[in-house]
């Protein structure tokens, strides 16, 4: 079952938050989630998956993008900011499930492309991101001086 993430997902949904983002706390995730995807802006969605037993497996966030999004000529652009789902509940069709979900909400608002992005060692999420339809647009490395 997937559904909008609400209030009531909080707990799991950071949970899960912090397994895909592990170098950030419970206490950022929850706080990032309350300002981005629970504040009523139509700017940001989040979809929650469960099981069966009602347990939260996965999760996507997306965003509406109005600035420049790589390979992509439109705006705004629907913007998968993260997917997860728990390693035993892979392969059974719940990322594409979630991100159908994500781009049924960005077609309703007008959006025709969809991003996303992948660390280049992420050959894992370049794998999910093919299988999901995406395609590959273009490889970036980005650099920082300090001032």
């Amino acid at each position: 079952m997937i559904e909008i993430a609400t209030k009531k997902d909080v707990e799991p949904w950071a949970q899960l938050r912090a397994a895909l983002w592990p170098h950030h706390s419970l206490e950022h995730h929850r706080a990032e989630m309350g300002r981005a995807y629970l504040s009523e802006s139509e700017q940001a969605v989040a979809f929650i998956a469960r099981n069966p037993a009602n347990e939260t497996v996965g999760f996507a966030e997306a965003t509406l993008r109005h600035d420049y999004v790589n390979g992509c000529s439109s705006s705004p652009v629907l913007f998968l900011e993260g997917i997860y789902v728990r390693p035993v509940d892979r392969r059974k069709g719940i990322a594409r499930l979630l991100c159908n979900a994500v781009a049924d909400w960005g077609k309703s608002l007008g959006c025709i492309e969809f991003g996303s992005d992948a660390l280049l060692e992420n050959s894992a999420s370049h794998a999910l991101h093919t299988a999901l339809g995406f395609e590959e647009t273009q490889r970036v490395v980005f650099f920082r001086k300090p001032l």
